[in-house]
This record gives structure tokens, C-alpha cells and sequence, in this order.
């Protein structure tokens, strides 16, 4: 008899998932080689639904000869992983919110963060962990981590990815070039100057890393590495692929990761952890990337003109380009991807500034009576806190939130729009800066499920705008972890 599964609702940063009474969601899908779901668990409820016919495939025995690719998405708000096989399809994937870690009165990220990918790799179906030959994992870019290499200790706090340094900013602009990704207050580098010059105790064994870094050391245990495009915002030139004369004629360089691309297999997985998830001996653990990036990676948008917007709690964008462009006026930097460029920025706006105003129940219900064809005349600049990044960068820049009309419909249509024309405002720079034209957008993120923004998003930016099919990081991340398996 097929055992019934009822409705399972999609993730998106407008329907929060209920906490546990631990305060930590967590959900995994096993699915098959067909695309069927065969368990879908979600242990904030403690409710496992199988369909009966398929009990044999769960059996370990039925992957014997396979390979699995395991990688994990970390970021603003919450983390998951994905596992693929040779030939890119899903065959499981989950989620968990960060649990809430506090060292006096302030938040212990690194606890957290540490929790969860123990949390995730202990998600991975049982049935799979033997045969998973490499994992990668991505993160928000510019977290900056800086460590006691001979302990691995943390010096100080993380500064996260959208934490500005403005004190460092006249020194950084002192010794790099007019404009350069580095020149700006968020930039790894003035996070890595301004406790450069505040941290008054011994920093001989100094090592900086970036969150994916340092989750990936967690797994590896070889301190010290880290990939070129999260090395990007410390000022590692891509191009030339190396840290250029002006930043490592500074005192502070020896601080600096070795640089290798994304997908580059680091070494095998430390015995401890895979002894205790059950992880082969054999599976090697591999450079990651940015958040976004892994994004793109995800969409496959593999022809210059295509563009990924990724709308999660932020919203961040990249255009496949034959042109790098950098300039630290617009918040505009290039990764690279191969021989080609990924064109973009960040915004501080996103779906976060949502949750912040409406319930779960309220939008999808309010998003329903929205006409998207219709204009709104509401002009905002949704921003959680004070300061932008993209496609302006400024610090002192204030939430435009007023005024709020008397039907929150009509609100809630006037931010969809206004992060739209964010979104137009962004695509239009990077045309003027250089970049090869856009011609077609694809959406990740969880915002990618509203059919409603996506309407209001085509009209805006006059381009056609769809779903990627594949619209989660952790895909990306799966994506980089099967290339250097390979």
C-alpha cells in the first residue's frame, strides 16, 4: 500500500519554519535516482513519511558502486546541504536554522556555526554517508575569522559580512588602487586592517580565514587555505592569481590564506569526524566559494548576458561577463569563474527586511492580492539597519521605509517593487561600467518561489526573469565538491 504524504510547503524567507522546542529547525529529503521523494523528515515534528513501495531503495545496498558529492550552504540566516551524484541530480537535501550560541552578551557565531555543520553532516541519510567521495562548503562573503594559528583559536570575534570598518577605510585606500574592490568599509581587508591596529597582544601567529574557510578546516584540519574568490574582498587578484606587491609589501600579509581555486581537493577528511558520521576513508574535503557564487553555480547560466539574482535575506547579483569590472564607488567587484567573470554586487536589502515587518500568515496572503502588472507609486530603500553596500556603497545610508499606506497590500507591493528597482538600478550600473548586457535572469533564493515578485521583477527590469531549476547554494557548493572529486 503507498503510504500518503501530505502537502510540503516550499522554504522561502517569507514562511519561517517553526522552531523546535530546542529552538533549532532542521528537515532532510531522501530522494531517488527518479526524482521521487522517498523520506521526507522533519524533526521539528518528529514525523517521518515514506512511500511503503519504495522501502527497498532506502536500503544502503542499493547506492553499492556509486559516488555521492556532498556540499553545504552557510548563509545570513540559516544553513543546508545538498548531496548530487555524477550527473548533478539532487538525491538528498536539508536545512537548519543557526541555534542561538551566546558567550556573555554577545553572539557566539562560531559555536553556532560549528553546531550546525555537525547538525547537517549528521542530516545526511545514513544510506549515503559511506559513498560520499568529496564535500565543499560555501559562505557569506567577507565574514572575516581571524585565529591563533598554532591553536586554532579565535583572536577575536567574527566581523560578518555586512559589519563595515570605516576606521580602516584612509589606510586601505593609502595603498590600493583608486577604486579596487578592498576600498570599501564591508572588505575583508579593512575588517583584517582595523583589528590590525586595535588588537594590542602578540599577533605572531595570526592566520585569517573566511567563514567557509574555517568550517572547511574544521572538516580537513590543514589551517591556512582558502579559494580566490572568497579571497577576492582581501584583495587576492584573480587575474594574475596572486596576492598583488602592494598588499604583500604590508606588515599584516603573513596573516594572508594560501590561495587555490574553487573545487580544488585540500586532503582527505580528518579521521575523528568520519569515524564519527560515518564519512569513507577516501573522501576528500575541497576549496569553497562565496555564497552567491555558489548560487550562480547552481543556475548553470553558463553563456555571457545571463544573470543570477539571489534573493534571500539579502539580495545579491552576478552577471556572466567577458569583461572584469571593479569599482569600490558602486560596490561593484568581478569574480572570476574559468575565463570568464562573475559581474555583480550585494545589497542589504533582501527578504529580510520582510520578516521584519510582516508575519508568515500575512505574506502569503498579502501577496496574493497583489496585481503584479500594476505599478506601484510607493518609493522605498528596504534596509534591516542604517548602511548599503550595492549598488550604492554607503555606511550612513538610512532604511526609507514611509510612508506606510493604510492597506499593508499596498505595502508590501511598494517594498517588492522598490527591491526591484534596486535590482534594475544594479543591472543598469554594471552595463555602464562595462559589463556585457543583460539578457536574461534567473532567480535563486528563496524569494525565487514568489510568483508575484518574479512578475513585478520582469516589468521592472524589462528582461525575462524565471526560476532557476536549481536554486540553492548547497547545490553550487555539491557542484564544486563533484569537480574536485574529479
Amino acid at each position: 500500500m503507498l503510504v500518503s504524504v501530505p502537502h510540503l510547503t516550499p522554504f522561502s524567507p517569507f514562511l519561517r519554519p517553526t522552531s523546535s522546542k530546542h529552538g533549532h529547525y532542521s528537515s532532510t529529503k531522501l530522494i531517488s535516482r527518479t526524482g521521487q521523494l522517498l523520506i521526507y523528515e522533519d524533526k521539528t515534528r518528529a514525523k517521518v513519511m515514506t512511500f511503503a513501495s519504495c522501502k527497498d531503495e532506502v536500503e544502503v545496498g542499493l547506492y553499492a558502486g556509486e559516488q555521492f558529492f556532498l556540499g553545504m550552504d552557510f548563509g545570513t540566516s540559516g544553513a543546508r546541504y545538498a548531496v548530487i551524484d555524477k550527473d548533478g541530480t539532487t538525491r538528498a537535501e536539508g536545512k537548519r536554522e543557526y541555534p542561538l550560541h551566546m558567550s556573555k552578551d554577545t553572539v557566539d557565531w562560531l559555536g553556532s556555526w560549528k553546531t550546525t555543520l555537525h547538525s547537517l553532516l549528521e542530516d545526511v541519510p545514513v544510506s549515503l554517508r559511506p559513498l560520499i567521495a568529496s564535500i565543499s562548503i560555501d559562505g557569506t562573503s567577507a565574514t572575516t575569522i581571524i585565529l591563533d594559528s598554532a591553536t586554532g583559536e579565535p583572536l577575536c570575534r567574527p566581523l560578518l559580512y555586512n559589519e563595515s570598518c570605516p576606521d580602516a577605510l584612509p589606510a586601505v585606500k593609502s595603498i590600493a588602487p583608486v577604486n579596487h574592490t578592498v576600498c570599501s568599509g564591508s572588505s575583508t581587508l579593512c575588517k583584517l586592517v582595523s583589528w590590525w591596529n586595535s588588537y594590542d597582544s602578540s599577533k605572531e601567529s595570526a592566520l585569517l580565514l573566511h567563514q567557509a574557510d574555517w568550517l572547511l578546516w574544521l572538516l580537513h584540519g590543514k589551517l591556512g587555505v582558502s579559494d580566490y574568490n572568497n579571497a577576492l574582498k582581501v584583495g587576492y587578484d584573480p587575474e594574475l592569481d596572486s596576492y598583488p606587491t602592494w598588499l604583500l609589501s604590508q606588515p599584516y600579509s603573513y596573516v594572508l590564506p594560501s590561495i587555490q581555486a574553487p573545487g580544488t581537493s585540500i586532503g582527505p577528511i580528518k579521521e575523528d569526524i568520519r569515524t564519527r558520521f560515518g564519512f569513507p576513508k577516501d573522501c576528500v574535503i575541497c576549496t569553497g566559494t562565496t555564497d552567491s557564487i555558489a548560487a550562480f553555480l547552481a543556475a548553470r547560466a553558463t553563456q555571457p548576458g545571463k544573470a543570477v539574482t539571489s534573493l534571500g535575506s539579502t539580495l545579491a547579483i552576478k552577471l556572466l561577463s567577458t569583461n572584469r569590472i571593479e569599482d569600490a564607488r558602486f560596490g561593484v567587484y568581478s569574480h572570476r569563474l574559468d575565463d570568464k567573470w562573475l559581474v555583480g554586487g550585494a545589497s542589504n536589502t533582501g527578504g529580510a527586511v520582510l520578516r521584519q515587518i510582516f508575519t508568515d500568515e500575512q505574506l502569503v496572503k498579502l501577496s496574493e492580492q497583489i496585481n503584479p502588472m500594476a505599478a506601484s507609486p510607493l518609493d522605498y530603500y528596504p534596509l534591516q539597519a542604517v548602511g548599503e553596500r550595492f549598488p550604492v556603497a554607503d555606511p550612513k545610508m538610512e532604511p526609507r521605509l514611509h510612508p506606510r499606506p493604510e492597506s499593508d497590500a499596498e505595502y508590501l507591493h511598494g517594498i517588492l517593487e522598490s527591491i526591484a528597482r534596486i535590482e534594475a538600478k544594479a543591472y543598469n550600473l554594471l552595463k555602464d561600467l562595462g559589463a556585457t548586457e543583460v539578457e536574461e535572469v534567473f532567480t535563486a533564493g528563496g524569494g525565487a518561489k514568489n510568483e508575484k515578485w518574479i512578475k513585478i521583477r520582469e516589468r521592472v527590469l524589462g528582461l525575462p526573469v524565471r526560476q532557476a531549476l536549481q536554486t540553492e547554494a548547497a547545490y553550487g557548493a555539491a557542484s564544486l565538491a563533484l569537480r574536485g572529486a574529479q
